[in-house]
């Protein structure tokens, strides 16, 4: 599940850096990018309470 999450997230990056330069969906792109983050940091905090 975490390398799925870190998939995500690195697609994310990079579509928000086309977006960036391009101006193309830039804030759903923006907004994905930061509901990702948020869902990393989540997935950290769990997995070092599971340890």
């Amino acid at each position: 599940m975490a390398s799925l999450i870190w998939t995500v997230v690195v697609v994310l990056f990079v579509l928000w850096l086309v977006g960036f330069s391009l101006h193309i969906a830039g804030a759903l792109i923006n907004l994905l990018l930061v509901l990702a983050l948020i869902g990393i940091i989540y997935n950290v905090l769990v997995g070092r309470r599971a340890v």
